[in-house]
């Protein structure tokens, strides 16, 4: 009987609290902080944008709901590009890039959208975050415009706070966003290809310095010292 209770309790709250997300308004904050990445980087110097509207994004899926975002994932970003090039510099604009850079990279978002169980019948928060890279070279000319969706859900809605439940479903948005960069990055065709080009150029200098630099047995003879005998 005790047990019965229980779980009509139980019952009684988690039901609430999903009703109760139709109708409350949200101002979700997310996680900050994220740990480092241990990935094998590319030897490549490439500059990040960051944004003032990237870095302060609060998304705003609905008239009811606002997710603050921008922190977090320029935490997030950080963090994941270390594990994909061996020098990572962060910028707000183009004409802030250094010499010597291999890529200029630009981040925006594109998309929020969050369902709740009232919406999805799933007993679950979901979130999912589209964000656009624009790949650049250091002339400024376009080498892939890159779409890249995030997706993230609670394990169910059962005892969890609206905010609560949409800030963890977030969290493991950027946490996929972040395996995704990391994973699917360099098998863009025009990123792969880019690398591929700049491999087969990087070999040329390579042998031709060595053909340039290296004497051959002719001129070896040529500047042979006389003996003294």
């Amino acid at each position: 009987m005790i047990g019965t209770k229980k779980i009509k309790f139980l019952l009684i709250i988690a039901l609430s609290i999903i009703l109760s997300s139709c109708s409350s308004v949200s101002n979700v904050s997310v996680n900050k902080s994220f740990p480092d990445v241990l990935f094998s980087p590319k030897e490549l110097k490439v500059a990040i944008i960051f944004t003032d509207e990237f870095s302060q994004f609060v998304g705003k899926p609905n008239d009811k709901t606002t997710i603050d975002l921008g922190l977090s994932q320029v935490n997030l970003f950080k963090s994941a590009f270390k594990g994909l090039f061996s020098e990572v510099y962060f910028i707000e604009n183009t004409d802030l890039a250094s010499e010597n850079t291999d890529l200029i990279i630009s981040l925006s978002n594109s998309d929020v959208q969050v369902a709740t169980p009232s919406e999805n019948y799933l007993n679950v928060f979901e979130v999912w975050i589209k964000y656009n890279l624009v790949i650049q070279d250091p002339d400024g000319r376009t080498i892939s415009n890159w779409f890249m969706p995030a997706y993230g859900k609670t394990p169910s809605a059962f005892l969890y706070s609206k905010e609560n439940a949409i800030s963890q479903a977030a969290n493991v948005a950027l946490r996929d966003a972040g395996a995704k960069l990391l994973l699917d990055f360099y098998r863009i065709p025009a990123i792969n290809q880019w690398v591929k080009k700049r491999k087969q150029n990087e070999n040329q200098n390579y042998w031709g310095c060595l053909l340039y630099t290296s004497p051959s047995p002719r001129d070896k003879r040529q500047y042979r010292m006389p003996s003294s005998a």
